[in-house]
């Protein structure tokens, strides 16, 4: 096996991605733990374009479907290209975030997302 087998491909230095124009079947299915639902049927999707070398740094897609789910989040910076949802930073803000939305989420911050429309979101996360 070659190392291409066990990492993502290299992507280029600098690229673009038109986010809102990944067609769904290109983002691949991510584990939600049942416990971490509350409300709904909720389905979370995604798609990583860029990993740092070492794994701490991450940008890509990512989706999730309508339904209330609780996390405990990242470093991450995000910015909404569609959809709506309210999240809620335990001894916090309550964030509406919808499409140009810009958000920034702390290591340990724990939220409950309620998603009232199907949230597709840009990110960028350091582990």
């Amino acid at each position: 096996m070659s190392t291409h087998d066990h990492a993502p491909a290299a992507a280029p230095a600098s690229f673009a991605v038109s986010v809102p124009d990944v067609p769904d079947a290109e983002l691949e299915a991510e584990d939600l733990d049942p416990a971490q639902i509350l409300s709904g049927d909720p389905v979370v999707t995604g798609k990583v374009l860029w990993e740092s070398a070492d794994g701490r740094q991450l940008r890509g897609i990512w989706q999730i479907t309508p339904g209330v789910v609780t996390d405990t989040e990242a470093n991450e910076l995000f910015v909404v290209v569609s959809g709506r949802a309210t999240i809620e930073v335990e001894g916090g803000a309550t964030l509406e975030v919808g499409p140009g939305s810009a958000c920034v989420l702390r290591e340990g911050d724990r939220t409950t997302w309620t998603v009232h429309e199907t949230l597709r979101k840009a990110y960028h996360i350091s582990l």
